[in-house]
């Protein structure tokens, strides 16, 4: 049985592999007028460089003096790079950091797991009333934060956990249905037959998921990972419900006592107040950077199926 698994996942059934499809593709682009290739770069750069103008200005308004944060244009004139010392000096954002890093990676490895094994039953399992199901299941997808929020948070208080950092991230150990029909999909666009062999050599079903179906769909698993992290990184509704201590705060938590502290009705400290939103978007920026190749690599072939 070990075997067949290993010559299984060894297989080029890889989802992200490029196919006579993509290098006919490839070689059509190669083939298209220069004139088209440089508009389209062009069309690139110009989408590109709207999208970052926002961060740019936040970026040089946080190195700024406090009188002249909001006198317009991008670069930081004149030059203060105190004032990210001083942002580190008020707040305690080191504390802030680590527990949106741990909220986070809880948070996406309960949803990134769970929604996979809800999406391999899904996707390998025939049984009367699966689609039905997994509608209800998508249809979970149309009831908006608002509506469960207070039967939530009641559930959360019988079980004396309000006040901690579980409810941030506990209630992804029951998956997502946004993840189950993104990795449902994706495994769709595994051959059958190999998951077949295996059972007929003695593997279990839960050695088809952690053997075989585990290492061919890490670009999606990586894609909802991402996903969620980013989604509990920006969060502030459920910190703002749950968290009471300040040493427990997220970042957006924090950042919002920065605002509440420096901003808006407090000391018009506007430069430590961009400051931190620096701080909280640069490790956003970093983990998209790294995980690039495997990120666009996942969302391009979820939809494949076949």
């Amino acid at each position: 049985m070990t075997a067949t698994v290993e010559r299984a996942v060894a297989a080029p059934v890889r989802p992200g592999e490029p196919g006579k499809a993509d290098r006919r593709a490839a070689a059509e682009e190669g083939r298209r007028p220069l004139w088209q290739r440089v508009l389209f770069v062009v069309a690139l750069v110009g989408a590109a460089t709207v999208f970052m103008l926002p961060f740019v200005w936040l970026v040089g308004a946080s190195l700024r003096p406090r009188e002249y944060v909001f006198s317009g244009g991008f670069l930081p004139t004149p030059f203060a790079p105190e004032n990210y010392a001083d942002a580190w000096q008020a707040v305690p954002m080191v504390g802030w950091l680590l527990n949106s890093l741990v909220v986070g990676t809880a948070a996406a490895l309960a949803v990134t797991i769970s929604s996979a094994w809800v999406a391999f039953g899904f996707a390998y399992f025939r049984f009367p009333g699966r689609d039905l199901l997994f509608g209800l299941v998508l249809a979970t997808m149309m009831l908006p934060f608002a509506v469960t929020m207070i039967p939530t948070y009641l559930i959360w208080s019988e079980l004396r956990l309000t006040g901690t950092q579980v409810p941030l991230w506990a209630g992804n150990l029951f998956g997502s249905a946004f993840y189950i029909f993104l990795l449902r999909q994706f495994l769709l666009s595994l051959p059958r037959e190999y998951f077949e062999a295996a059972r007929v050599d003695g593997a279990s079903y839960p050695q088809l998921f952690w053997k075989m179906a585990f290492p061919l769909i890490r670009p999606a698993l990586l894609v909802a990972f991402v996903f969620e992290f980013k989604a509990s990184w920006t969060d502030l509704m459920k910190p703002l419900i749950y968290l009471r201590d300040e040493e427990l705060y997220t970042l957006p938590r924090g950042l919002k006592v920065v605002l509440d502290r420096f901003g808006y009705g407090g000391e018009q400290q506007w430069e430590i107040v961009l400051a931190g939103s620096v701080i909280a978007t640069v490790p956003m920026l970093v983990l998209f950077f790294l995980a690039q190749r495997h990120f666009v690599e996942g969302i391009a072939t979820t939809g494949r199926k076949g």
